[in-house]
């Protein structure tokens, strides 16, 4: 890896890129550089779709919507929801079956006790009394109760796009791997979070799926796409893209899985990355009409 950039570009122009968020394009408070703004306006400019694809739940997005390009939709949720991000409306979700749900948590429970959870949904987010509230948006009203009553018949969550599940003291690693021994057969289990909190998502879906989807009805093909990450729950997205790029600050995992890396978020390596392929993309792929400018 370079000091000022990433090791090479990829062998096919990109139509789009897929960038993950906190971690990876975000500064430490989770903002944007300038640098980083001006590379994402020049990648729209030049006709290149930017899509943000996150863990975050949908009513954590306001903060980039700014950035968000011509399109105004991201993949929240680790491909469990795409959203509107201007409109602040669900565009389409891929929902865990509530019982389904049940038995993943009753198996994290009997296995890993001290386990609580909580539930982003259609409407909004709830959670168990024992799942303490630590991030930005986490303090709005919500429903508030065991999981067996906000699921069950006449509770209010409906459509749960994502299950959260939180331990107090083991170690993220090892808590990932002894849930995925759990329930791992039951539904997809990552992790983003620097602390000992699971993303659990439908089987089958992924930042990787939901990314699928997106291109080809965009008509945008895999070879086309130059994706960015730096956790687990990235893995499969970067696996599945054309081309792509772990930052320097990625999860050892990540940083052994993908060939090619760029510098840290707080270096803006996904800007780095931007200014070595926008020349060439900008004359092999001129301004689609409508683009953002």
């Amino acid at each position: 890896m370079g000091e000022d950039g990433p090791v090479t570009e990829p062998r096919t122009a990109p139509r789009l890129i897929a960038t993950d968020l906190d971690g990876t394009l975000l500064c430490a408070g989770g903002t944007v550089s300038d640098r980083t703004a001006a590379a994402l306006a020049a990648a729209e400019a030049a006709g290149i779709q930017v899509v943000f694809v996150t863990g975050r739940p949908p009513r954590w997005m306001q903060q980039v919507s700014p950035h968000i390009g011509g399109h105004g939709v991201a993949i929240c949720s680790n491909g469990g929801a795409i959203v509107d991000v201007r409109r602040g409306e669900l565009v389409e979700y891929f929902p865990m079956a509530a019982g389904t749900t049940l038995t993943v948590v009753e198996a994290l429970r009997a296995k890993l006790p001290g386990t609580a959870f909580a539930f982003e949904h259609a409407d909004g987010w709830a959670r168990e009394p024992e799942y303490e509230v630590l991030m930005w948006g986490d303090d709005m009203v919500c429903a508030v109760g065991a999981a067996e009553e906000l699921l069950g018949d006449g509770g209010p969550v409906r459509g749960l796009f994502k299950l959260l599940a939180k331990h107090p003291d083991l170690d993220p690693d090892t808590f990932l791997a002894e849930a995925r021994t759990a329930a791992g057969h039951l539904a997809e289990i990552t992790r983003s979070s620097p602390i000992p909190l699971l993303e659990i998502s439908a089987p089958g879906v992924t930042k990787a799926s939901t990314l699928a989807r997106w291109c080809a009805e965009q008509g945008i093909d895999r070879s086309e796409v130059v994706a960015f990450g730096d956790m687990p729950n990235d893995l499969e997205m970067l696996a599945w893209a054309g081309t792509a790029y772990a930052v320097a600050n990625a999860h050892p995992a990540v940083l052994a899985a993908v060939p090619l890396h760029t510098v840290s978020n707080e270096q803006d390596g996904v800007a780095a990355v931007l200014e070595e392929l926008l020349p060439r993309s900008a004359r092999q792929h001129p301004a689609a009409p409508g683009s953002a400018r």
